[in-house]
């Protein structure tokens, strides 16, 4: 069986990571990477696609940034270009990105069937591009791969349940190989003056925060009376700091700004944060793994098992309730659980045991 694999964000080549090398194990299944170039991470190294086993890509669409539009306009003309060269059975394609939605829609449009891993979750918030794009990867999928029970319901909802199968969350599977791989290679700690459990890690860079001066104020208000307390992280994207730049917002000196960082070097930091303060999905999730108290700076999540066993508070761009969310993490640790929302850690090998029988 020939498969094409779409992605283009880093988190996409992390999950495709451990799913690749469960294809590799099965003679039956060969992949070919598409790479469409939405996201270009200079963390991922020739080293690291090598010593994780990402297997690279045969094609390197080097779409690059633009409009929602305009962007997946151009990797929708590409990837089908791809797709009639290569002529495969199935479209593998992974969460909510504009490379998941014109890979869906590319292979559908050709009559392909499509594979969507991290299908049927919803923040049920339509002003976010992700959720749209996720609606739509899930209704033209054959196979929606679902990390969650409440993913299955979801699909159940939109008359989907058919094509719903529960494997777990691939990015548990990163989690358990990727940290102690990690650990092994990186110091973070030495390299940013951090003492391990002894920092506040923070997050954002939703345009939901980042685009509105009033939601990034408050949120500086809160790091900044957080930082009182103990040292803030703040890997700061540069579209971020653009803005903060622009609305003359300013962060106390107990807040280190640094450049982005790698994806090992990150979970690391993730792993040894005493809490983490956040705007995007995946850290959420990550956080939760780590048993890290999260608060989420948003209306919503996706991920509401962190929030059901008490590890993840949703707060919005709120400052008083960041703050006293951090206050009553400070006080009250979440009560330990050995409950597994995102299954066993062996997500990777149920896709795989799934695709090799179609």
């Amino acid at each position: 069986m020939k498969i094409c694999t779409v992605i283009g964000a880093r988190p996409q080549f992390v999950k495709a990571a451990v799913v690749s090398a469960e294809f590799a194990k099965h003679k039956s299944i060969h992949e070919i990477i598409i790479h469409t170039g939405q996201h270009y991470d200079p963390g991922m190294s020739e080293i690291f696609f090598r010593e994780l086993h990402i297997p690279p890509e045969k094609y390197n669409l080097e779409i690059g940034s633009g409009s929602h539009g305009m962007q997946t306009g151009k990797m929708l003309e590409a990837i089908e270009k791809v797709l009639q060269d290569e002529a495969p059975d199935y479209v593998l394609i992974y969460g909510d990105t504009n490379s998941t939605l014109a890979g869906a829609v590319a292979a559908s449009k050709m009559h392909i069937p499509v594979a969507h891993i991290e299908a049927g979750m919803r923040s049920f918030n339509k002003k976010m591009p992700e959720e749209i794009n996720r609606i739509i990867a899930d209704h033209l999928s054959e196979i929606n791969f679902c990390s969650t029970k409440n993913a299955i319901e979801n699909l159940k909802v939109e008359n989907l349940g058919k094509t719903g199968v529960l494997v777990g969350d691939v990015m548990f599977d990163c989690s358990l190989k990727f940290a102690e791989f990690a650990e092994k290679r990186y110091d973070p700690f030495a390299k940013f003056a951090v003492e391990k459990n002894g920092y506040t890690l923070l997050t954002c860079h939703r345009a939901e925060n980042t685009d509105h001066k009033k939601c990034l104020a408050e949120i500086v208000k809160a790091v900044n009376k957080i930082s009182e307390k103990m040292p803030v992280l703040y890997p700061v994207h540069p579209r971020t700091k653009k803005f903060l730049n622009e609305y003359g917002l300013t962060f106390s000196g107990n807040v280190k700004l640094i450049a982005p960082v790698g994806y090992l070097e990150m979970i690391l930091l993730e792993k040894y944060a005493s809490f983490i303060l956040t705007d995007s999905g995946g850290v959420q999730k990550e956080a939760f793994f780590y048993r890290v108290p999260c608060i989420t700076m948003r209306e919503e999540t996706e991920w509401i098992e962190t929030a059901e066993l008490g590890w993840n508070r949703i707060t919005g761009a709120d400052s008083k309730k960041i703050t006293a969310a951090f206050a009553d993490f400070a006080k009250n640790k979440p009560a330990k659980t050995s409950a597994r929302p995102y299954g066993n850690g062996d997500a990777a090998a149920k896709i795989t045991k799934v695709i090799a029988k179609v």
